[in-house]
């Protein structure tokens, strides 16, 4: 049962007590206002959330005719574009760790965000942190939003500025509708592989960028979010989803890194605000 606005900002309120030196969360309701606590301006480490800004300007390229979804992976052989989108590419975690055949497994891998910026910058002729901002973050109006280093993990923005990412995936404007939908649908679903820091899953719904719930158990969202639920974490403890059944969507950062800690209060955030927005 829905208990209101006033509740929801309570909600959000008592989480600015986490264990963490600083928090910031955003929520946007299923009327789509917006509900924000803590400091809106301090910038934090996004850690791996940085790979849906990574895919929507991979997205945006491809729609540029930049590059192609099915066209080879640069320098995996058999892979594509989109197996590294949707870590179906075979490669480590890292560069230097072993490979395995693309398709077979989901293998989740910050390398393959690498690539594909490597990829786009290659193409486009100028570096993939110039071409996100471009192509991404001024039209969205993140002005401050940036890459700071690899384009699997090294993105900084305050929370106003994820949200208005959280806004793009929820109501896409820079993409057309299928490739949104493609976005945020799993592709090769019966993959199965581990979700780093909750073990193997079976099957790891992965889309073009965001993890998709699915049936995973553990998670890091709350058995209230639908299967269809998307979004991403980070180590440096931050998080992103958006529900599209109830049609809410939840950023929180923090400055804390990712563990016992976020196993805990994730859960019961996501499942207080699905309750309240």
């Amino acid at each position: 049962m829905l208990r209101g606005f006033a509740d929801l900002d309570a909600v959000l309120r008592d989480g600015l007590s986490w264990p963490a030196g600083n928090v910031a969360f955003a929520v946007i309701d299923q009327q789509g206002d917006e509900h924000f606590a803590g400091d809106c301006h301090r910038e934090f480490a996004l850690a791996s959330v940085t790979k849906l800004f990574t895919a929507l300007a991979t997205l945006v390229a491809c729609e540029e005719g930049i590059c192609d979804l099915d066209e080879p992976a640069l320098g995996v052989d058999g892979a594509t574009v989109r197996d590294l989108l949707c870590h179906a590419a075979g490669l480590p975690f890292e560069a230097d760790g072993p490979r395995g055949n693309p398709r077979m497994r989901r293998s989740y891998s910050s390398f393959g965000y690498e690539l594909l910026g490597e990829l786009v910058a290659t193409r486009a002729g100028f570096a993939f942190g110039d071409y996100l901002r471009e192509a991404v973050c001024e039209p969205l109006g993140m002005h401050g939003a940036r890459l700071a280093g690899s384009p699997g993990s090294a993105m900084v923005a305050n929370v106003v500025e994820v949200s208005r990412l959280v806004r793009e995936l929820r109501h896409p404007t820079l993409l057309a509708p299928e490739t949104w939908r493609a976005m945020i649908t799993p592709q090769y679903p019966l993959l199965e592989g581990v979700l780093p820091g909750y073990g193997r899953q079976r099957p790891n719904p992965w889309g073009l960028g965001p993890e998709i719930r699915g049936q995973k158990e553990p998670h890091w969202s709350s058995h209230a979010n639908s299967p269809a639920t998307f979004g991403h974490f980070g180590r440096a403890g931050t998080l992103v989803w958006v529900d599209p059944v109830a049609n809410v969507a939840l950023v929180a950062l923090t400055d804390r890194e990712f563990g016992t800690w976020a196993k805990d209060a994730w859960p019961h955030l996501s499942s207080d605000v699905l309750d309240h927005a």
